[in-house]
């Protein structure tokens, strides 16, 4: 057992007149590819859901970025009306009541899709992130007492009901739009969670020495703050997206959003209104907008938990060849 007190390595530590060695630039950018790249890659890998979710993902982003120029756009008459799945290389997947294939539609709704989780995640996870992190770092200050007022009202307000207003009101036809509208209504609950999490971090020690040695506001929201809530955002950007695909398809579906392109909700609309729930001949029509509903859904949700894994600091260090046992660096 070593008999050396904390105070003499305190003392060592901050001792001036020891002259240390500046790590080199290079050994540093090697310590940082090997902790946010390379570590996190590795404990990716050995999480089953972090490895389906990205697959199921990347399938999806593929769909819609090189499928849409592989399949062409899908019209009436392609095919023979309501072949069935599994009959036709050209149309594997079926076609619906106006002989298109199904599989195409499919494709051709995915980049839209994503436009609307993108511009939704963007506006209920900025707006939300923004708002609970200036309210928990200025507890108790007018700021605060406004950002949270406000907050608590637009939680009152029925969400369902508002975005249909909303949406009454603008008729918005861009996906942008309609996903920016969608996003309005998922960030107050967000918001607070945020908060609460900020109020745990500004007590910590690192944030105090912060304060002491007068760095700015911004600086220290930007790098101790927000640095630490990055996790929580990202998994939850991944839940927010799977709201926003429920909310949008669901609106499609009840003919509350306007059918300007192919979407899967308005898939299911046409197929429902079609009579697709008592004729067997049209169960492809409605079951594979269904199925490609759930894959995206069950892909995200395992996407975030993977995300909480990949962001443990701990299975990191575990994972990284530069940081020691001790966390510390490599020698």
């Amino acid at each position: 057992m070593s008999n050396e007190r904390p105070d003499d390595d305190l003392e060592t530590l901050f001792d001036a007149d020891i002259d240390r060695e500046p790590t080199p630039r290079s050994q540093r950018l090697k310590r940082q590819f090997d902790l946010y790249v390379v570590a996190p890659a590795r404990v990716a890998m050995t999480d089953w859901r972090a490895i389906v979710g990205t697959a199921i993902i990347t399938i999806f982003f593929l769909m819609g970025t090189v499928g849409v120029w592989l399949v062409d756009r899908p019209t009436s008459g392609d095919a023979p009306v309501l072949a069935p799945p599994f009959q036709n290389l050209n149309y594997i997947l079926g076609t619906d009541t106006f002989g298109q294939p199904i599989g195409a539609q499919l494709i051709h709704a995915t980049p839209d899709m994503f436009r609307m989780v993108f511009a939704g995640a963007v506006v209920s996870i900025g707006f939300a992130a923004l708002v609970g992190i200036v309210s928990g770092f200025l507890r108790g200050s007018k700021i605060d007492t406004i950002l949270m007022s406000i907050t608590d009202i637009i939680i009152t307000i029925p969400g369902l009901p508002l975005v249909i207003v909303l949406i009454a009101i603008f008729r918005p036809e861009s996906p942008y739009v309609i996903g920016v509208l969608l996003g309005l209504d998922n960030w107050p609950g967000l918001a607070r969670t945020v908060r609460s999490q900020v109020l745990s971090i500004r007590e910590e020690s690192y944030v105090e020495a912060s304060q002491i040695m007068g760095i700015s506001t911004g600086t220290i929201l930007r790098r101790d703050v927000l640095a630490q809530l990055m996790p929580y955002i990202t998994v939850n950007s991944a839940l927010a997206s799977r709201r926003i695909i429920f909310e949008s398809v669901g609106l499609y579906f009840l003919g509350i959003l306007p059918f300007t392109t192919f979407n899967w909700g308005v898939m299911m609309n046409v197929a429902y209104e079609g009579g697709a729930l008592s004729r067997p001949s049209m169960y492809h029509f409605l079951a594979f907008p269904l199925l490609t509903i759930f894959l995206m859904s069950f892909g995200l949700v395992l996407f975030s938990q993977g995300m909480d894994s990949v962001f443990n600091v701990r299975l990191r260090a575990r994972h990284s060849s530069t940081i020691d046992d001790d966390g510390g660096p490599e020698p």
